[in-house]
């Protein structure tokens, strides 16, 4: 960062006080009319960074309420200290992995020195804009899009620190970054989004065998339960029974037992 004098009359000369003194002497001799040319009034938000004879008056900032400047040696200049909301253009990007991708975003700042915003750049906000946009290409580049449409908010601070790191002899303090939107070519939508369908389809099918699976050793156990205690089988053809009426159905099945038939066929055999 440029050193900025501290001293008020630091290297303005003689003829620099010449006319200094010229200047104070005229505004004496038109009072009270040149006061109204002699006084400014700076807004809270804002500071004043007054050059007399070209060079800055001091290290700090004027403001805010009224500020004294002489006619013809001394110029100010206004700085807004408020939050200022850059929209990032969206750009256009080659990941990592080698996919085309458009990213757009908003950077919020504000300037905390109004003498390094005026003196260390030509246009301040002309310059944080153009930066944006430089390392919003350079910190995507490093990421694959997995990466990068999963970890926005990372990245998002990986920006805002690169930015206020370069932007700190700017007087720049960036205080948040947002990445918004993030668009990708309609071929590889249609393919992540058949990836994605893929993937739901294997887990429902492997869902649906660990199901299965689990029915069918529950029915052996029951099978084995049914098996020690014959009376078991009849009860549960019983609550089937239950279970067909209750449903309104015109039809009712009545289970028999096999042995039954084969008894009934044995006898009919002797008989």
């Amino acid at each position: 960062m440029s050193e900025i004098p501290t001293d008020r009359q630091e290297g303005i000369g003689v003829c620099g006080w010449i006319l200094v003194s010229l200047s104070f002497l005229m505004v004496l001799i038109t009072f009270p009319i040149s006061i109204w040319a002699c006084i400014k009034v700076v807004r809270e938000y804002e500071r004043a960074v007054v050059f007399r004879l070209g060079r800055i008056l001091s290290k700090k900032a004027k403001g805010p309420g009224m500020i004294l400047v002489l006619p013809c040696t001394d110029i100010f200049i206004k700085v807004d200290l408020r939050t200022v909301t850059c929209k990032i253009p969206p750009q256009e990007l080659l990941t990592r992995d080698a996919v085309t991708a458009q990213v757009d975003g908003v950077v919020h700042y504000k300037i905390h020195s109004a003498v390094s915003a005026v003196a260390n750049v030509t246009d301040v906000h002309s310059a944080t804009l153009l930066l944006a946009q430089t390392t919003l290409r350079n910190v995507l580049g490093t990421q694959s899009l997995a990466q990068l449409l999963a970890g926005r908010e990372e990245i998002a601070h990986n920006i805002q620190a690169a930015l206020s790191s370069a932007t700190e002899q700017w007087g720049v303090k960036v205080t948040r970054v947002e990445i918004k939107d993030i668009r990708i070519p309609m071929a590889m939508q249609r393919a992540m989004a058949a990836e994605a369908e893929a993937a739901r389809e294997i887990g429902a099918k492997v869902v649906a065998a660990e199901g299965e699976m689990n029915a069918s050793k529950a029915l052996q156990q029951a099978s084995m339960v049914l098996a020690e205690s014959p009376a078991g089988l009849q009860l549960r053809y019983l609550q089937i029974l239950t279970t067909v009426a209750a449903q309104n159905n015109s039809t009712i099945v009545f289970p028999l037992p096999i042995n039954m038939f084969g008894s009934l066929g044995q006898k009919s055999t002797g008989g």
